[in-house]
């Protein structure tokens, strides 16, 4: 049985690992990520994890597809990648001191059915002194991330508080995702391989 990770994000590949799904291979579509104006962030996961799913399950049909997509919301409104240092600047300004909303969007395909879900974890921030910010963005950590922080690496230091899946910070829901796996007949804590349910 192949199971394929459609993600290039190294932290969901080590979450793979970690929680004992060892046998994967990874193989990321290059899809269209834009959404329709208006769409919720936890709608916009659900959208864009389907879509990366189906994209690696065309390629590879008999395979269990795993896919997924983050985004960090503050007040509704999505962070994404910051595309200059400035930007970085101007986001982690906005989240000091403040709560803000993880989502990811998780699918799963295999032998004919799909399943798509979200989770969503709360974060706070410490007030960070402008200082700080510039030297945290001086390490580049916050250039390939959503919301411009990682809170598996030295963007840990700004969290004072989390509410819900750690994991879901990182990139991946792994509870959730261990409860969509064992209706495919998955079960991590036993066995990493896929049993295809009887028609």
């Amino acid at each position: 049985m192949k199971i394929i990770l459609a993600s290039n994000s190294p932290r969901r590949r080590e979450l793979l690992e970690r929680i004992g799904l060892k046998n994967f291979t990874v193989a990321a579509p290059n899809v269209d990520e834009s959404v329709e104006d208006g769409l919720s962030p936890a709608r916009t996961v659900e959208a864009l994890s389907l879509r990366k799913a189906r994209a690696a399950a065309q390629a590879a049909p008999d395979a269990l597809i795993i896919a997924a997509d983050t985004v960090v919301a503050l007040d509704g409104t999505v962070l994404g990648k910051p595309h200059s240092e400035d930007e970085a600047f101007a986001m982690l300004s906005a989240l000091s001191g403040r709560e803000h909303h993880v989502y990811t969007g998780v699918t799963v395909i295999y032998g004919g059915q799909t399943v798509t879900t979200h989770e969503e974890t709360a974060v706070v921030f410490r007030t960070v002194s402008p200082d700080e910010i510039r030297a945290y963005i001086a390490t580049g950590e916050p250039m390939d991330k959503a919301g411009a922080y990682g809170i598996q690496g030295i963007g840990a230091l700004l969290v004072s508080g989390i509410r819900g899946d750690y994991c879901n910070v990182m990139g991946l829901p792994v509870f959730r995702l261990g409860r969509i796996l064992s209706g495919f007949g998955v079960d991590l804590l036993r066995s990493a391989e896929p049993s295809r349910a009887a028609d």
